[in-house]
């Protein structure tokens, strides 16, 4: 079965039982990122964490014939079936060539101008590398990074054997993506030199001593080397297949074989394991979570922070896995319903010499249940009166599309989900409902479809028009609508895709108010292509192509390529538009329109849309948790467009000074401590005035976090924090306030009290609602 699939211009995820440990960006800073994200490996083992001299890194990988194999299948499929073919020729080299070292290096911080210059032969040979079934040389360019890499890093370590004077006057670029090469060895040095004393200023800060800086950012280093060092030829091959790939168009990805069952995981929200969520610290595989209901919880057996370090598969030996990849770990976890794995654990409450603990489970499926649809409820007081504002959170458009096709009757998807919250939230005697598609990155087309005919009569709802010109009607052709009341969409710039076809017909049929800031801008409509079926009988495993096969369009004949959705009420801009999104490519395709499609209009907003507006200004200049995040939003955007971070430990002080008076001001505010705005911050020269914690009993209000607001920067990297402390942030993140949602369910309860005040506006722009009398609940009637 053809799986059409609209996914937003972010990199896949991994499943949510794999869990990376890549090196986070900070406020203060993007520290080095791992240089590659792994698709396959072969079993390989990292070196002890803790050795001075910084780990070899092999410099030698090779392709294999199934990869050139796959890349020439690859491109025959890419020439002749993608939406918008361009020619693997010499020009169409020189743009991989670009990509390649774009993607391997894209903040320009392990190669040198000359390093470019002495592959500049290459430049117009990528096209004979495919052609020729020879990929010798983008791979002579990976194993090029990988000593550049080693080198730099080797670098810095030696870097942390000296001091550094933070007296100075000078300032480090933030982002160097559209920077130059470096000309020179000791130009790059002193990029490397002012990115590790940024690592040590931002410890100081934090309160760190020299000793225990030198360790950290030590150990840090190595770990980026080790972390490479588990590279393998599957994962170059994809890196240089991306770069061919995204040259044609920004949505147009290769998967390999790793990443494409992963993407199925993904889609379907099931796998077949012992359900744990696992990560990598040092040479360890942690376990990170352990799902409720799952083998590895009824097994009592297992708890968060324990230490996977050997694997068996059923009464075979133990594989010893310390030091191996989070990926191949996994792989080896994972496996057939009903058969066995058992464990060798290290008990996270001892250390690495405690006793080990064999436990033995029946692997089962496993959903993914925190990517599923979710529903709550805002409750919203005004003068006296309450509105229910239901709320239905989705993470992405998924379907089961093998069970699907199967005909399996409880296949999971999207839809389904949403249709039975929306008969619980109908018995919850909700007045209005509320999707809140917040960096949903898209998904099934189907599920976009199907989704959209929860809310809406029969009717058309998207159109794609493919490379040969015809234009295709997707409709939803079920009668009947799950919910008739009135509603809203809610997005940001990571809503993609499906989402914005969704939001999109929701808004041309007028059918709810889109509230938000603009979308993403991607409207182009992608399918996953099997390699392996150009090799029938085969063993190798070729991956898969997501290669975009067409345009898709409105109802209104407009697309939401480059534009997005704009919202019909705005809130604060939270990103970037011009480093996130569709317009930030370089290469995406134009924005166009077609033929509007016949369809006939449920409603008509418009006339809301001005007065919610009033009221939604009237009460954000009144409400300080919105203003506190108008702040911080604007101090962050305003860091990124300047791009410098001073290197200054005077004048980064009193940035983090002023930072955390404000912090305190706006908790002053909220009658949540007594602390003056005044009071210097901890950390070397000042007063420590911390050391006990306030009494909440005797605080007049209790301090509500808002989610969005920055934490207070310490240094580290989410590896290098303790896991209780970190996954205790996390949630404290995940329960802090959600200023953005609770302004949404207010406008929408405004909307509520509009319609049921004014009834003849409410025939005027929701003709087909039946409105309730004041203080009861609107009707729906239930496909």
């Amino acid at each position: 079965m053809k799986k059409h699939v609209l996914l937003a211009a972010m990199a896949f995820a991994m499943s949510a039982h794999v869990v990376t440990a890549q090196p986070e960006k900070s406020a203060a800073v993007a520290t080095p990122p791992a240089p590659a994200k792994p698709a396959d490996s072969a079993k390989s083992a990292a070196k002890p964490a803790g050795k001075s001299a910084t780990p070899a890194i092999a410099t030698d990988m090779k392709p294999i014939a199934a990869q050139t194999q796959a890349a020439l299948w690859a491109s025959r499929v890419l020439g002749r079936y993608h939406y918008s073919p361009v020619p693997l020729d010499d020009a169409m080299s020189a743009k991989i060539f670009d990509k390649y070292f774009e993607g391997l290096d894209s903040e320009k911080l392990y190669f040198v101008q000359a390093d470019l210059d002495s592959f500049g032969a290459l430049r117009t040979k990528m096209d004979d590398a495919i052609n020729n079934e020879d990929l010798n040389a983008p791979f002579s360019i990976y194993n090029m990074y990988q000593k550049r890499f080693g080198e730099r890093m080797a670098y810095a370590r030696s870097l942390l054997k000296g001091n550094f004077d933070f007296s100075t006057e000078e300032t480090m670029q933030l982002d160097r993506e559209k920077a130059a090469w470096a000309k020179s060895e000791d130009e790059i040095h002193d990029l490397w030199r002012k990115r590790v004393k940024n690592d040590w200023l931002r410890l100081k800060l934090a309160g760190k001593d020299d000793k225990s800086i030198r360790e950290t950012l030590d150990k840090r280093y190595e770990n980026y080397v080790n972390r490479i060092g588990k590279l393998n030829n599957e994962d170059v091959f994809q890196m240089f297949m991306n770069a061919y790939a995204t040259a044609i168009e920004p949505h147009t990805n290769y998967l390999g074989p790793r990443s494409a069952d992963n993407f199925d995981i993904a889609m379907r929200l099931s796998l077949e394991g012992i359900g744990c969520v696992l990560q990598s610290r040092d040479d360890y595989t942690i376990i990170r979570e352990v799902v409720p209901g799952s083998p590895a919880e009824k097994s009592g057996k297992l708890k968060v922070g324990d230490r996977i370090v050997g694997v068996a598969q059923g009464n075979a030996p133990f594989t010893d896995v310390l030091g191996w990849r989070l990926d191949d770990v996994v792989a080896l976890v994972r496996g057939e319903k009903g058969t066995t794995v058992r464990l060798d654990v290290i008990p996270g409450d001892g250390g690495v010499d405690a006793k080990h603990v064999s436990v033995s489970m029946v692997r089962n499926k496993i959903s993914m249940e925190e990517q599923a649809a979710k529903k709550s409820i805002i409750k919203v007081k005004e003068n006296g009166v309450e509105r229910r504002i239901g709320v239905i959170a989705l993470p992405t458009f998924y379907q089961d599309f093998e069970g699907r096709r199967k005909g399996e009757k409880d296949f999971r998807s999207a839809t389904r989900d949403v249709e039975r919250i929306l008969v619980e939230l109908k018995k919850d005697k909700v007045d209005n409902v509320l999707i809140d598609l917040r960096n949903n990155g898209g998904g099934s087309l189907t599920e976009a479809v199907e989704l959209t005919g929860l809310f809406i009569d029969k009717g058309p709802v998207v159109m794609q028009r493919t490379a040969e010109g015809r234009v295709e009607v997707e409709s939803d052709v079920k009668a009947g609508l799950a919910w008739d009341g009135p509603m809203g969409v809610l997005i940001n710039r990571g809503s993609a895709s499906a989402s914005e076809i969704f939001a999109a017909a929701i808004q041309d049929y007028g059918r709810g108010i889109v509230i938000g800031e603009p979308s993403f801008g991607k409207g182009t409509v992608q399918t996953l292509i099997d390699l392996d079926r150009f090799a029938p009988g085969e063993k190798a495993r070729y991956g898969e192509l997501k290669m975009t096969i067409a345009q898709f369009f409105r109802i209104n004949g407009g697309t939401t390529q480059l534009r997005g959705v704009t919202p019909d009420i705005k809130l604060p801009v939270m990103t970037d538009l011009d480093s996130f999104g569709e317009s930030s490519y370089d290469n995406a395709l134009p924005w166009v329109a077609i033929k509007p499609a016949n369809y006939m209009p449920a409603g008509d907003l418009k006339e809301l849309v001005a007065p919610l507006q009033q009221r939604h200004e009237a009460r954000i200049a009144k409400d300080k948790d919105f203003q506190f995040l108008q702040e911080d939003i604007a101090e962050v955007l305003k860091l990124r467009k300047e791009n410098v971070i001073s290197l200054n430990e005077t004048i980064r002080r009193k940035e983090r000074d002023t930072q955390d008076a404000r912090s305190k001001l706006r908790e002053a505010r909220l009658g949540g401590t007594s602390a003056t705005p005044d009071e210097p911050a901890s950390g070397p020269g000042s007063k420590e005035k911390r050391a006990e914690a306030p009494d909440p009993t005797k605080a007049k209000k209790s301090v509500v976090a808002v989610r969005g607001t920055p934490r207070q920067d310490d240094g580290l990297q989410a590896d290098e924090r303790n896991l209780q402390s970190e996954l205790a942030a996390e949630k404290a993140a995940k329960d802090a306030k959600d200023v953005m949602l609770q302004e949404a369910a207010n406008i929408l309860a405004d909307e509520v009290g509009m319609l049921k005040t004014d009834t003849r506006m409410a025939s005027r722009v929701m003709p087909y609602m039946v409105v309730a009398p004041a203080g009861s609940a609107v009707s729906a009637n239930v496909k």
